[in-house]
């Protein structure tokens, strides 16, 4: 049976000074990344607010990805406790989201040029947590478990 958390050796690895510097700093990232997220919403109800056109694609966005952010921040806090699944769903979140987020905004009428700029800003710290989740330390602390085969 696979368990969510490391054993003795394995807690180890993730108590090394590179390990634990490494999950500060995705933590890190993940608040800035929440942070950002939260000035893009009050930017759309401020934009909002003035008179100028929201399109319900901007609202949906604008609200659910501070939500995103907290989900992510808990995953990487569960991770920095030892749990591997928690690590590989930051890791695999931090990799997709920028490129799904950008993309979609950089389609043509989705929204206006600012508010693509303003989400670009917002995953710059979400890209950083994709490196740093993808470096040495991390990959250390993290190894990939053995395969077992199938009966």
């Amino acid at each position: 049976m696979e368990t969510d958390t490391h054993t003795t050796n394995e807690a180890l690895l993730l108590n090394t000074p590179r390990a634990q510097e490494a999950l500060g700093k995705t933590k890190n990232s993940i608040k800035i990344y929440g942070v950002l997220s939260a000035v893009a919403l009050a930017t759309v109800i401020g934009v909002s607010g003035s008179g100028h056109t929201v399109n319900t694609f901007m609202w949906v966005r604008a609200v659910l990805l501070p939500v995103v952010a907290v989900l992510i921040y808990r995953m990487t806090l569960a991770a920095s406790r030892g749990s591997r699944r928690a690590f590989e769903r930051v890791r695999t979140l931090a990799l997709i989201m920028p490129i799904a987020i950008v993309g979609v905004d950089l389609i043509p009428g989705v929204c206006p040029l600012w508010y693509a700029v303003m989400q670009i800003v917002c995953m710059l710290p979400v890209v950083r947590a994709a490196f740093i989740t993808r470096g040495s330390a991390l990959r250390a602390a993290f190894p990939k478990p053995p395969l077992t085969p199938r009966a």
